[in-house]
């Protein structure tokens, strides 16, 4: 049957073709659909993970018994699954494994524009890399193969372009592998030093013969073209756009295995063309590839290092004419992200701005903190590194800073990565204030549960953390719940807590106000007591603005939360007293 399918979606797809059984992952744009759709076969066990590493070890386990399994993550969840991926690159597999990782060039929604690439090559494992959603399909698919066949974890390297774009796919029937039974092989599996030096050289036979099945697999193929004057090497996104731009006039090496590179394959095209240009996103990693085969590409000394590539940029840095799409006649004004009307971070943000607090965020939709007018978070880095970060600010500045720094971490984020950080203030003793803003979801990636809130992948209840409990057991005496929407609450925890001489924990509790079961007051309104003086615009909140000199409310976004009543001093908010 063919559909239209997002990429993502049809990776899914894959997965359940190729009889997939476990699926374990963190929810990371652009890779989180993969995982959401993968649920939806009930063939197929799926579970959110509390972080990639996490996920990894999941899913090697899984495929240590036998079942075909599967994780996905983004980018930058990479970083955190490399411990386990270089081993379990040395141990292989016994069932299929398949790690789907989503790059994000353009920064879209991610802190930095990492090449994954680099890990393939550097893990020893091979990589395949879809250039529509046909592709990520059977991709899937064929990564089980490769899996079991050459005996590696297999990547499947998407990118936000093909994993939220949509083409045409044929879908089949799932096909349940021959069941692998686990057996004992404590040479093969158990890496300690004398075991693990005997897999290197395995794992180097594996390299060599992945590159010989890469020479002749149709995955890299050579579309010919009648102008050998230049020929193209390319793969991903890049390809579409070269397609679209240069049509058949050149000829193209379409890479759909990304690692390892054939090699006989590129000298021999770039023996049958006049001019080598490679065209690939972020870093030159065919380019360097090809140069190590003697071979002078040109590569990034047209195009850039930065970005995502776009067929005007190809045409343009190729030298052929192209016809730009239709433009439009006026400039779209910019539209800064920001935090929606009624979330419950923003009460927490404006008491921390408003007490001159040095704040060090995190990852997560929060990171708004940092926007203006709230301009609260002076540092984002990594999942988990606010809570980390402050135990060393405060050990390098000890008193000068104890009384006015905090680190903030959503739930979800503090399940990730925040644990451990937490652990070394209690341990090592660092007088840190750590503000957990539990809005009881996964905000930022769409709604996922996580292990504090109860419930599973489905929507069905689950084991749940609690927060407070778990702060406590880790060495914590001062725990404490905030309602973000009290303002005075909130200002008299902070205080309190930073003239504390000892750690303390605030968890500021309020569900995101974007879930479906979270029931709002009516929305306000402002009366003629306004004065104009514009202290509700403090909040930076989106339902309020500024109309004839006077504040003004859309009620399609407020939300009633009361936030900017607490801060008018002249009672010119009220409530409508009706939905919105």
């Amino acid at each position: 049957m063919k559909k239209l399918m997002l990429g993502n979606a049809a990776a899914a797809r894959g997965l359940y073709e190729a009889g997939c059984a476990v699926v374990s992952s963190y929810p990371g744009t652009p890779s989180t659909e993969i995982t959401e759709e993968a649920a939806k076969y009930d063939e197929i066990y799926c579970e959110w993970a509390p972080n990639e590493k996490v996920a990894v070890e999941t899913a090697f386990g899984a495929c240590l018994a036998g079942k075909r399994s599967f994780c996905g993550m983004k980018h930058v969840g990479l970083n955190v699954a490399a411990d386990p991926l270089f081993t379990i690159s040395y141990t292989g597999v016994n069932a299929g494994m398949v790690i789907a990782v989503a790059d994000d060039p353009g920064m879209h929604s991610s802190q930095n524009e990492q090449d994954s690439r680099h890990y393939a090559k550097a893990a020893k494992v091979p990589m395949l890399e879809p250039a529509d959603s046909k592709e990520s399909l059977a991709f899937a698919k064929l990564a089980y193969d490769l899996s079991e066949e050459f005996d590696t974890p297999v990547f499947l390297k998407m990118c936000t372009r093909i994993a939220h774009s949509q083409s045409i796919v044929e879908t089949g029937e799932r096909v349940t592998p021959p069941e692998k039974r686990y057996e004992k092989n404590i040479a093969k599996y158990v890496m300690m030093p004398g075991n693990a030096i005997r897999r290197h050289p395995v794992v180097e036979e594996r390299t060599r013969k992945l590159i010989a099945w890469a020479e002749e697999s149709d995955i890299n193929r050579v579309e010919n073209g009648d102008d050998h004057s230049m020929g193209i090497i390319t793969s991903s996104t890049s390809y579409q756009y070269v397609k679209e731009v240069c049509g058949d006039t050149y000829p193209i090496l379409k890479l759909g295995m990304i690692w390892p590179l054939p090699e006989k394959k590129i000298i021999d095209f770039a023996a049958a063309v006049d001019k080598l240009v490679v065209v690939e996103e972020l870093d030159p990693f065919i380019e360097e590839h090809c140069r190590n085969l003697g071979l002078n590409p040109a590569g990034k000394a047209l195009f850039p290092l930065e970005g995502e590539l776009s067929q005007n940029l190809v045409a343009d840095k190729l030298g052929i004419a192209h016809e730009a799409g239709p433009g439009l006649d006026e400039t779209i004004p910019p539209r800064p992200p920001v935090m929606c009307a009624g979330c419950p971070h923003r009460g927490l943000f404006y008491t921390l701005n408003r007490n001159k607090c040095t704040v060090l965020g995190d990852i997560g939709c929060y990171t708004l903190g940092a926007v203006a007018p709230l301009a609260a978070i002076e540092m984002t880095a990594c999942m988990g590194a606010s809570v980390s970060a402050i135990h060393g600010f405060n050990k390098a500045l000890g008193k000068e800073s104890e009384g006015k720094t905090v680190a903030v971490i959503g739930d979800s984020t503090f399940m990730h990565s925040g644990m451990t950080g937490l652990a070394n203030i209690a341990y090592n003793q660092s007088n840190s204030t750590v503000i957990i803003l539990d809005n009881s979801i996964t905000g930022m990636t769409g709604h996922q549960q996580n292990p504090t809130t109860g419930y599973n992948i489905k929507g069905d209840p689950a084991g749940k953390i609690d927060l407070e409990s778990l702060c406590r057991a880790m060495g914590f005496t001062r725990v404490r719940v905030v309602d973000p929407y009290d303002l005075q609450q909130c200002d008299q925890a902070v205080k309190e807590e930073l003239a504390a001489e000892e750690p303390s924990v605030i968890i500021s509790r309020r569900p995101c106000a974007l879930l479906k079961y979270v029931k709002h007051k009516p929305p306000l309104t402002v009366t003629d007591k306004c004065k104009s003086c514009q202290s509700c615009m403090r909040i930076g909140c989106p339902a309020i603005s500024m109309k004839d000199g006077k504040a003004r409310i859309d009620s399609t976004l407020c939300v009633g939360c009361g936030v900017c009543q607490q801060l008018c001093r002249f009672d010119a908010f009220e409530s409508t007293g009706k939905e919105a």
